[in-house]
């Protein structure tokens, strides 16, 4: 099967992989653009729970402001190498993500950040919510870890979704910039502040 450049550049465009990654994944996928974003993504899932145990001991702090001046973000992304940290595709997921904090205003960067008391209170909350509302007992462990995991979307950074591209969470984006840039990438902390 041949693949038309221009659905390639497509493709390359929507992701951000290379384009024989991009080739590759459209014969996969027979030429549906659609099935090769998601073999994009899952190739990119694999390769960062390659590279997770490789030190992310470089990078950038990256400042956002938002156009009313009175929201800002800052975050600190890392990767394996300065050749990486200098690398726009790496600048730009900085941008991304510090725009993110910025327009979402995560509290933590993923469900391990959250402290135990925390997690423990929300849990109590649902329970005892649940409870008022007459739900099974048997029933109240599936209904809560359900909870849960919506509230780490709106509280987590990595698991909420990507405000550019709703289908996909923080967490796919960097996945998607490890398999491309071939590094393991960290958010190593963030702030934000609004007036």
């Amino acid at each position: 099967m041949k693949i038309d450049i221009d659905l390639i550049t497509t493709l390359r465009n929507q992701t951000g992989a290379g384009v024989a990654d991009c080739r590759e994944a459209l014969l996969e996928a027979k030429g549906n653009l659609d099935k090769a974003v998601e073999i994009l993504r899952k190739k990119g899932a694999k390769i960062a729970s390659k590279r997770a145990d490789k030190k992310a001991s470089e990078g950038i702090i990256y400042a956002y402001i938002h156009a009313n001046n009175k929201v800002g973000a800052l975050v600190e992304l890392n990767c394996e190498t300065d050749f990486v940290a200098k690398n726009e595709e790496f600048k730009k997921l900085a941008h991304d993500l510090a725009m993110q904090i910025a327009a979402q205003n995560p509290l933590y960067i993923g469900p391990d950040n959250v402290p135990e008391e925390v997690l423990n209170k929300e849990k109590e909350l649902y329970k005892d919510q649940l409870l008022s509302e007459g739900k099974p007992e048997k029933m109240l462990d599936k209904i809560i870890d359900g909870k849960i995991s919506k509230w780490y979307e709106e509280v987590c950074l990595l698991k909420q979704p990507f405000i550019k591209d709703e289908d996909i969470t923080i967490e796919d984006l960097i996945n998607e910039k490890i398999a491309s840039l071939g590094e393991n990438i960290k958010v190593g902390g963030f702030c934000r502040k609004q007036i």
